[in-house]
């Protein structure tokens, strides 16, 4: 008798129920219906996003720091992972400066602010002051400075990964010179304490799909959609630049580890799904660094690499930032030469460096270029408020791919990438489960079920 096959509303609730991508998927469109016909209420669910993101933040610093830690010490050589870091920032730099010239040739080709004709003495300077809540971006002095935790426990009070890496570094080094006979005890309860912040991870982000309901309600019920009409060149422009980074990304990690970036957004799609929605890259980090870890990167390389590309590697921003200071220029009439354009270049791979978890950092990088300059009134940087909150997209997937890709990369220069595995893994040839620690190989039948499910 051969097998009843399940009515089409059930594999429709089995997917909904098994699938965190379905999920989040029904939650991102629901929240646009929401949003769309209720502003008023879709405006009010600011608390489901934000209380989401609160959850994930709280686990970051120590997991960060777990993983970092048995990364070295498994690794047992403290200068493979000073190699790691270096080649990791030489990555970053090239990286986010080819960002920012194509933005800049991008802006020059297309022009998306020519023909505006503003009058900066229209525009409100005080709305960018309060869209920043009055901060500013450190300098570099600063920067260096804050890497430097001044207490052990107000780094992951503060949440700062920098801090935290610098301390996971510290102990570390510690382990691998004590060796694991003075200390037996302190690498086992930092890997089990890994292994319990992994099942937090597991449990919070069953959330996931209400914080991307609440995040995209906000974002829809706040801007509408007649930003997009009033700003549709510039956003295009931007996508369209966003597109061709990520093109040569996926060439640059062809040509050096032989994986393809289009089968790792794949094998990543729920991750990326939710940081769109949330509009936060932040809110999947735990997530990707299982997901490394699982194809094959090595510890340590994930450990310092992805969460260091969170403050040096902001390759969407970069983008973001390179053609909203050109549109700036064009739209009140500045004409900028190519010397002020490498100004803007110069300045952008400072400033880019010190934007990651400051309020409103693009409007403060945007004023600091445009101060540099001194021919781009300050106040002009106000006409990018209206659609600042739809480039998040974009910088959230340039920003994600462009750390993956680099610990890819970077674990491939270092010998640490298992590129065997990485293949099976990203072919669909081992099934991964976030809640084992090894991955295993699907079953012959697994495999013809799923290559049936998906077509």
């Amino acid at each position: 008798m051969p097998p009843s096959v399940p009515s089409l509303p059930r594999r429709v609730a089995r997917i909904l129920r098994t699938s965190l991508f379905a999920q989040v998927a029904c939650a991102l469109v629901l929240g646009i219906v929401v949003g769309k016909l209720w502003p008023g209420f879709g405006a009010d669910l600011q608390p489901l996003g934000d209380g989401f993101i609160r959850l994930i933040k709280t686990i970051i610093s120590p997991l960060v720091f777990c993983v970092v830690v048995v990364g070295i010490a498994k690794a047992g050589d403290l200068k493979a992972f000073g190699r790691i870091g270096l080649k990791a920032l030489i990555w970053f730099e090239v990286a986010s400066t080819l960002a920012l010239v194509i933005g800049l040739l991008a802006a020059n080709v297309v022009q998306p602010g020519s023909g505006m004709n503003v009058d900066p003495a229209t525009l409100d300077a005080s709305a960018v002051d309060a869209k920043t809540g009055g901060g500013h971006l450190p300098s570099t002095t600063e920067f260096v400075l804050e890497a430097v935790p001044t207490s052990f426990i107000g780094a992951f009070a503060e949440n700062s990964l920098l801090q935290v890496l610098v301390l996971a570094c510290l102990v570390g080094a510690a382990l691998l010179h004590l060796g694991h006979t003075k200390v037996p005890q302190v690498l086992p309860a930092i890997e089990q304490a890994q292994e319990i912040i992994f099942a937090i991870v597991g449990f919070v982000m069953r959330l996931a799909p209400i914080a991307v309901f609440g995040a995209m309600a906000v974002l829809i019920g706040n801007y509408g959609l007649g930003v997009i009409e009033t700003y549709g060149k510039l956003i295009v422009l931007c996508y369209l630049a966003a597109a061709l980074f990520i093109g040569l990304l996926a060439l640059a990690l062809k040509a050096v580890t032989g994986l393809s970036l289009w089968k790792f957004l794949r094998y990543i799609r729920e991750e990326m799904l939710l940081a769109l929605g949330t509009a936060s890259t932040e809110s999947v980090l735990p997530r990707v660094m299982q997901k490394l870890r699982k194809a094959g990167a090595r510890d340590d390389a994930v450990g310092l690499v992805l969460p260091t590309g969170y403050s040096f590697n902001l390759d969407g921003a970069s983008l973001y930032l390179s053609i909203g200071t050109l549109f700036i220029a064009q739209a009140v009439g500045v004409d900028l030469s190519l010397g002020q354009q490498i100004t803007v270049v110069l300045v952008l791979m400072l400033t880019s460096k010190g934007m990651a978890g400051i309020p409103g950092s693009a409007f403060l990088a945007l004023s600091a270029t445009a101060s540099s300059l001194g021919a781009i009134p300050a106040g002009a940087v106000a006409l990018l408020l209206g659609v600042d909150r739809i480039m998040d997209s974009m910088r959230v997937v340039t920003n994600l791919l462009g750390n993956c890709v680099a610990v890819f990369a970077v674990a491939r220069w270092e010998g640490a990438l298992d590129r065997e595995r990485a293949k099976k893994v990203l072919d669909g040839e081992i099934q991964v489960d976030l809640e084992d620690e090894e991955p295993t190989e699907q079953p012959q039948e697994l495999k013809k079920e799923r290559a049936a499910e998906t077509g």
